[in-house]
């Protein structure tokens, strides 16, 4: 694609009309932006509770799932949420401590890499659809698509607003949580399923091995900047809008896979971050520490 077409200009405006003009480009952004508010949304929690690990482990159980329904004839998204809920709420009840969250994940993991490697063994049509399902392909993505993408998004991020307080105070303090009696546990085995529908969702962007572009990064590094959940989620969202926009143009004049492009800025501003970030912290708790002798 990008070897038939002219390069970008210095008029931004006109660039990004010349890009839009494409029904397949049209489609990207949409599902793209969508994803990216629902990965910056859910991924603030994703890092708040530790679960970066997790989401590796249903990205891989959404693998399994969507190449075990392509030897059923079966639509690969239908596997794949499937697979990615029921690995949710195995990793929930098996993890429900800390301190048993790795092995019960490391378990799920393994098992979902067993089975996806049985799914390619038995059938000979799954080559090109695996190189899909584990990369992604944004710009291939159909109207239909889009329509699922939405929707999906839509009713994760509103399951999620109805758990957010309870879920963070769990999240942030959970034996506190607990002695006030909210359902720790619980709101950990929906949370797991509802990451498992994000999963499900950005997998269709930008693929299984890709999923930390988006559910992990930008919160991360939105976190380097502010303790303020509602803040960091605000930042996180920004951020990863502004790495799927950016990686699909490039892409666009380029003939390399957009979701590489988001992945290497997503994980560029991460690398940024984490340097900028702590000097920035100190230097406005030197300002303080100044302030304080001249008010008392």
């Amino acid at each position: 694609m990008g070897a038939e077409l002219a390069g970008p200009t210095w008029n931004i405006v006109q660039d990004l009309h010349d890009i839009l003009a494409y029904g397949f480009m049209q489609n990207a952004f949409v599902a793209g932006t969508v994803v990216a508010i629902m990965g910056g949304v859910i991924g603030y929690f994703v890092v708040v509770r530790r679960l970066a690990f997790a989401t590796e482990a249903l990205s891989h159980g959404g693998f399994a799932g969507a190449t075990g329904a392509v030897v059923v004839n079966q639509d690969p998204f239908l596997g794949l949420l499937v697979f990615v809920t029921c690995a949710g709420v195995l990793m929930g009840i098996l993890g429900d401590k800390l301190r048993g969250r790795d092995v019960a994940i490391g378990a799920t993991l393994a098992f979902s890499l067993a089975l996806g490697s049985l799914f390619l063994s038995i059938s000979s049509k799954l080559a090109g659809e695996a190189v899909n399902i584990l990369f992604g392909n944004i710009l291939a993505i159909s109207p239909g698509d889009v329509r699922f993408v939405v929707i999906f998004a839509c009713a994760t991020l509103l399951a999620l607003g109805v758990l957010y307080r309870p879920l963070l105070f769990a999240s942030v303090d959970p034996e506190i949580a607990e002695a006030r009696g909210l359902p720790v546990r619980g709101l950990g085995i929906a949370f797991m399923v509802l990451l498992g529908f994000a999963v499900a969702t950005a997998v269709q962007v930008v693929g299984v091995l890709l999923i930390f572009a988006l559910l992990i990064l930008p919160a991360a590094s939105a976190q380097q900047f502010t303790p303020q959940p509602a803040r960091a989620t605000l930042y996180a969202v920004l951020i990863a809008i502004a790495c799927v926009w950016a990686g699909l143009c490039i892409g666009f004049y380029l003939p390399y896979p957009p979701s590489f492009f988001i992945t290497t800025l997503a994980f560029l501003t991460y690398v940024v971050t984490r340097q900028i970030a702590p000097r920035r912290l100190a230097s406005s708790s030197r300002r303080r520490a100044r302030l304080v002798p001249a008010s008392s």
